[in-house]
């Protein structure tokens, strides 16, 4: 990526549609966290920490939801049956961008809160049905920027769509990748990450290549739906070496932070050619329920310096005071911003309801305790100053 001085920079904002407005950071989260990551060690299996320890300070927050237990009371929630047949997706989005302190921005992002609008002709569609994208570019903005514009195109221009959405989004990076490479007016040096998310109904296919991320808040829960593709990952790592490829300190080749990408395509070489450096993207999909809440999708310039767990508490709990998913996406790039990261920020939050998350209660413990003869003796010889 370039590099950048300073850190004074134009913070784009977005709610629903595709078009950009300038908007004045706001809504800033106060969450000090000198006593660890509270968060991670309740719920490690789940949310895991950044990559970079070492800049990273924790998160803890009075909202965390702790491990299910049978006596927890979700007010306002329907049954498990009830659950599976009602449920119904309400899309509604919100997303910040801001250039932090690089010099350049060379970060894209693009939300379609109504896909059948967006592309004309859609009633073939289910409802709802939405797009959304987050790409982290490096090299210039060329990459970014191309597979932003048109990577929606190539997945509903193929064949395989809508009746086989994996396929149509696989074969649309390549495509994409491919075309890229042939648009002779832009740098094919430049490459870029890609993380979407395709809703169709109740089902969300998440598509990722590259080291951006998508966090699923499911009930204050942070479920990672999308895997970092580092170098030194070790399904990475082998994949790379088995290709021809090295890995010089955490970099592919000694020049990529990441091992999968689009375009860089002086590290590719000529098309059909097999290169450590993949277009491929890793799948995920789920089947949305009630306790589905909201996704959040962000470069890795928030990850960086915050784990998936801390940001979900902090969306869930501002979406239970405002439920507006903009400020939310402002108050996390507001968030990594004080928590000096040295990247792009590019956050996009996804809500599945248009109500705000529903309180969680958790009732008063009636077990009664008692203190031994001997503590209580022992307690009155502190208290005597024996």
């Amino acid at each position: 990526m370039a590099p950048g001085t300073g850190c004074t920079s134009e913070t784009s904002t977005m709610s629903g549609g595709e078009s950009l407005k300038e908007g004045s950071s706001s809504g800033e989260f106060s969450m000090e966290d000198q006593n660890g990551d509270t968060l991670g060690s309740l719920n490690h299996n789940i949310g895991k920490p950044p990559r970079d320890h070492s800049s990273m300070r924790h998160c803890t927050s009075s909202s965390w939801l702790l491990e299910a237990e049978p006596d927890i009371m979700i007010i306002g929630l329907k049954s498990t049956s009830e659950e599976k047949s009602e449920f119904s997706p309400i899309l509604r989005s919100g997303c910040c961008s801001e250039k932090g302190p690089k010099q350049y921005m060379e970060d894209e992002f693009i939300c379609v809160d109504i896909l059948g609008e967006h592309v004309g002709g859609g009633e073939d569609l289910p409802s709802p049905a939405a797009f959304y994208g987050v790409f982290d570019g490096h090299g210039g903005i060329d990459a970014a920027s191309f597979v932003k514009n048109n990577i929606l195109k190539f997945i509903m221009e193929d064949s395989q769509f809508p009746s086989g959405t994996k396929k149509a989004v696989k074969n649309a990076f390549v495509k994409v990748d491919h075309a890229f490479k042939d648009a002779s007016a832009l740098d094919s040096s430049s490459g870029t990450t890609a993380l979407t998310a395709l809703v169709l109904g109740r089902v969300m296919l998440i598509a990722n290549a590259g080291d951006s991320r998508a966090v699923l808040g499911k009930r204050g829960r942070a479920l990672e739906l999308s895997k970092d593709h580092k170098p030194n990952c070790t399904s990475e790592r082998l994949r790379i070496e088995k290709l021809g490829g090295v890995i010089y300190d955490g970099y592919l080749n000694g020049q990529l932070s990441v091992a999968r990408a689009l375009g860089d395509w002086h590290i590719k070489g000529s098309k059909g050619s097999k290169s450590p450096l993949s277009s491929e993207p890793d799948l995920e999909e789920i089947v949305l329920t009630e306790e589905d809440e909201f996704l959040i999708m962000g470069c890795d310039g928030l990850w960086d310096v915050m784990s998936s767990q801390c940001a979900v508490t902090m969306v869930r709990k501002e979406l239970m005071q405002h439920n507006d998913p903009t400020e939310c996406a402002k108050g996390l790039v507001n968030e990594a911003l004080q928590r000096n990261t040295c990247d792009n920020l590019t956050v996009l939050i996804v809500c599945f309801s248009k109500d705000p998350p529903p309180k969680i209660e958790i009732p008063k413990s009636h077990r009664r305790r008692s203190i031994s003869a001997e503590g209580l003796d022992l307690l009155k010889g502190v208290l005597n100053g024996r």
